[in-house]
């Protein structure tokens, strides 16, 4: 039977109408009709139609062709268009390029021949899983001209003809699910796509964030689905905004009834491959973390966090299955690395080995999953039932942080493969005071003008693990220069007197960190006055704070924005003087309140000193426009200090 398919399959691909006349004058058209640079602004080039047409086979495989038409707008055009590149995994898809050819503007027709294509294995780094892609090398192209590319695809990611169809049947056999992003940082003219279904399967379907003429068609035994969208511009970023998936123009289908339909395939393909069985060197190495152990929830971390630093980030393919079945946890434990969703399996099989429920979990990092039960994950956890409740884990994110699940990934969706399936769930908010950064700032001038001031941080959560960062991203021999660094490139003329920090490998306690240094900028003195500048005002490992990379310029927003994490920031500052003073003017500071965030600051003088403290709460990961206002206002306050100084009167 399978012979007989591939006969007939290569007696179609034979049987394709040729590209004819009329074919190369509808080209030929179009590019003509496209437009110049003139009407697309700075874009270097458009494309003209983007037509994707995709044909669903019972066991769910797909046969895809997609047209492109491109036309150059600029010499930038050129250089970014001089090659073409598609990427496949060669396991579970392949794919073909039909036909390449150049549109000259003045009419000239340039078939690109196929042994022009190369195909190479894709760059790789951390995963090694054998990837390819195919590049097109385009050749004397000017400003003006067309390219047309026109590929084959089959196969649950991409393939090609005359293989073996049936490594190309989607894992979760006889469904169909496709993700179709309507937006692009290019112009497109007609963006179009099409999918033709056995009329006996039922598709879902939804399209975000925007509209598109569409229709269905009943055919004899199929059902063809069409959408169409036109003069689709640029999208514009805002800065720090969330994926672009989540609020431009995208379509979701998808055959799967539901997400707990998901959930039970996903639970099954790893029980049945049998991802988690565990030998007794595995059991015996379980014994020895937890021995001594005072309780389950010590037993988790424990094993959690041994899977977290001893499980290298490093994936080679297993072969069939690779990408959505998790590696068996006597391989992983054997190589000792694994990309997330094998360490999240590593982590299963210990946890099983101690006696614990456990179970895989998708989830997508970075972006949002919507209700429509298409594949958006591109990341593993794990799940353990803990007092009759099922708790996240993950062993890919908490290398170096005291956490056992990464709160970087709060308001993020994710799927558990359990035995009596589960809907989509979203993780929750945690709250900023899990998270604090705090500073303690205390300066003494003498009477000559000098200064000695001490800084100590101490970080917990997120902000605890941006503090281990800066010394474990670097060799242990640098640590104390690199410290030395992060002051002198604040304070120029300070002298290092003394670093203190904790062993930032030591994750049983807040990471902590004090410098003492003579600062030799902190009073600057006039004829009258005398200009103070708060250590806060250049504020070491500013990097740690969760807006340091946002700017106040922007009024409102359009789109939802994100931070790294929620976090409480706290700074108190005091500065000693040896006599007495008059304070003639300080930064006013006005408190906020909102849904974003929350600022409350004051700058005092008492005796001989003056006392700057500051609160601030930012209070999630993920803020919609209308949290912006309150966000922003925060920033606002806190440059108040950053950017004037406190002026005083008095001394000698």
């Amino acid at each position: 039977m399978k012979k007989l398919i591939a006969i007939l399959t290569i007696i179609f691909l034979f049987t394709l109408p040729i590209f004819s006349q009329k074919d190369f004058n509808y080209l030929k058209k179009e590019l003509k009709r496209a437009g110049t640079s003139k009407d697309y602004s700075s874009s270097p080039y458009l494309l003209i139609f983007d037509k994707t047409f995709s044909k669903v086979m019972d066991s769910g495989l797909t046969y895809t062709t997609i047209k492109r038409f491109y036309k150059i707008l600029t010499d930038n055009g050129i250089k970014k268009l001089k090659s073409l590149t598609f990427y496949y995994d060669p396991l579970s898809a392949h794919i073909e390029i039909k036909k390449a050819l150049i549109v000259k503007k003045d009419g000239k027709i340039i078939k690109i021949p196929h042994n022009k294509v190369k195909d190479y294995p894709a760059p790789a780094r951390a995963i090694y899983w054998g990837a390819r892609e195919k590049i097109i090398p385009i050749e004397n192209i000017d400003i003006g001209d067309g390219i047309y590319i026109e590929t084959y695809k089959k196969g649950f990611t991409y393939a090609l003809l005359f293989q073996d169809d049936e490594k190309y049947i989607p894992p979760m056999k006889g469904h169909f699910y496709d993700i179709v992003h309507f937006y692009s940082r290019i112009p497109i003219k007609l963006k179009t796509y099409k999918v033709s279904i056995p009329s006996n399967k039922k598709l879902q379907y939804e399209f975000y964030n925007g509209t598109a003429r569409n229709y269905v068609h009943f055919l004899k035994d199929r059902i063809e689905y069409f959408w169409e969208v036109k003069n689709i511009k640029p999208y514009r970023k805002e800065p720090n905004m969330v994926s672009p998936s989540d609020v431009f123009p995208k379509l979701l289908l998808s055959t799967s009834p539901d997400w707990k339909a998901k959930s039970l395939w996903f639970y099954k393909v790893n029980e049945d491959y049998g991802s988690f069985e565990y030998n007794k060197e595995i059991k015996d190495k379980v014994n020895e973390i937890i021995n001594g152990a005072k309780n389950d929830f010590e037993k988790i971390s424990r094993l959690t966090h041994w899977v977290a630093e001893e499980i290298r980030y490093s994936g080679l393919s297993m072969g069939k299955g690779e990408g959505y079945t998790l590696h068996k946890g006597t391989i992983t434990f054997r190589d000792r690395c694994g990309v997330c969703k094998d360490k999240a399996g590593m982590l299963i099989t210990m946890l099983r080995a101690a006696g614990f429920k456990a179970y895989p979990a998708m989830t997508m990092a970075g972006s949002r999953i919507d209700r429509i039960p298409a594949d958006q994950f591109n990341h593993c956890v794990t799940v353990v039932k803990y007092k009759n409740k099922y708790m996240l884990l993950d062993p890919t994110w908490v290398p170096g942080v005291r956490e056992l699940w990464s709160s970087a990934e709060q308001q993020q969706e994710y799927l558990m493969g359990v035995p009596e399936g589960a809907d989509l769930k979203t993780t929750p908010i945690s709250p900023p005071e899990k998270h604090y950064l705090k500073y303690y700032i205390e300066t003494n001038i003498d009477k000559k003008g000098n200064s000695i001031s001490t800084i100590k941080i101490i970080g917990e959560g997120q902000s605890d693990s941006m503090l281990r960062r800066f010394f474990t991203r670097s060799q242990v021999s640098e640590w104390d220069n690199r410290l030395k660094s992060e002051i002198s490139e604040l304070f120029p003329a300070a002298n290092i007197i003394k670093i203190s920090y904790q062993n930032p490998y030591d994750i049983s306690k807040p990471m902590s960190i004090m410098i003492k240094f003579k600062n030799l900028e902190t009073l600057i003195s006039g004829k009258q006055n005398r200009y103070i500048h708060p250590i806060l005002s250049s504020l070491p490992f500013y990097y740690a704070v969760g807006f340091s990379r946002f700017s106040d310029n922007l009024k409102k927003r359009s789109y939802p924005f994100r931070t790294r994490c929620s976090q409480l920031i706290k700074i108190n500052e005091s500065i000693k003087f040896p006599y007495s003073f008059k304070l003639i003017n300080k930064p006013e500071l006005k408190t906020v309140k909102g849904s974003g965030a929350d600022f409350k600051g004051d700058i005092y003088k008492k005796g001989k000193s003056i006392f700057i403290n500051l609160s601030i709460k930012l209070k999630k990961r993920i803020y919609q426009p209308e949290d912006w206002e309150s966000f922003k206002n925060t920033i606002k306050q806190f440059k108040q200090i950053k950017d004037n100084f406190i002026i005083i009167r008095g001394g000698k």
